[in-house]
């Protein structure tokens, strides 16, 4: 079970990732987003206003958030059960952020790329040109604006539910994937079908590099901090006259 926490946050965990989710509108980036709250939570499918201000179920250590003029964000605080003995009982924050139809306005913002870890590209399987728009719009939006240079993507077909109105093939998928270094999934936002998969799959990815793993560590974080701090404290002692 995750660690709990307020809706102020606190720094009970080791590790704080940032992750996106883009695509078209319509792809069901917010479904999938919800698919995996339910399924990271036994017993409880969370009910969550994506048009209010802020949900939050601190017990079960998440917390939903409206950002204005981009979207909504969603924090989930874990307690890593990973292969990598060392990291074994850490806690860790995933900031999911959602584009919450923002998307249909253009491009987004490049705050909303920067500092980012990972991003998961979603299109559906039943619109091809959803697929299409990935390489034609998103990727290369990744490209410009993303700020990590080691940032893991993953690949994600939504709407396998709905296998007889498929425009794209599972191998047109696969290729994609290959093409831009990423891996590949197929989901189903409706069934939970490799939801919970994908993003366990995105987060130990992350793990599994240095840099990033550095830079999501908030004792290192701190740590920049206090050297910040100090460096422009004002120094006591001597004078500023001869």
């Amino acid at each position: 079970m995750a660690g709990s926490f307020s809706k102020g946050g606190n720094n009970s965990y080791d590790y704080s990732f940032k992750i996106l989710l883009i695509g078209d509108s319509g792809v069901g980036k917010s479904s999938l987003l919800l698919s995996f709250i339910s399924s990271s939570v036994r017993d409880l499918s969370p009910t969550i206003d994506l048009l209010g201000t802020e949900v939050a179920i601190d017990l079960l250590g998440i917390l939903v958030q409206q950002v204005p003029a981009i979207g909504f964000w969603v924090v989930l605080e874990w307690i890593l059960r990973s292969r990598c003995s060392l990291l074994v009982g850490k806690g860790l924050k995933l900031t999911i952020w959602d584009t919450a139809g923002q998307e249909r306005f253009g491009t987004l913002i490049s705050s909303y790329y920067r500092g980012a870890h990972g991003i998961i590209l979603v299109y559906d399987v039943t619109r091809r040109e959803t697929f299409e728009n990935l390489s034609d719009i998103w990727a290369k939006e990744v490209e410009l604006y993303s700020t990590n240079h080691d940032c893991i993507k993953i690949l994600v077909g939504n709407k396998v539910d709905r296998d007889s109105e498929r425009a794209v093939s599972r191998e047109e998928g696969m290729a994609l994937a290959q093409q831009h270094k990423c891996s590949f999934f197929e989901c189903s936002a409706k069934t939970s079908e490799n939801v919970l998969k994908c993003f366990k799959e995105l987060t130990l990815k992350i793990l599994e590099v240095p840099s990033l793993l550095e830079n999501g560590s908030v004792v290192v974080k701190q740590q920049i901090m206090k050297d910040k701090q100090a460096y422009q404290a004002p120094r006591g002692g001597g004078s500023c006259c001869s």
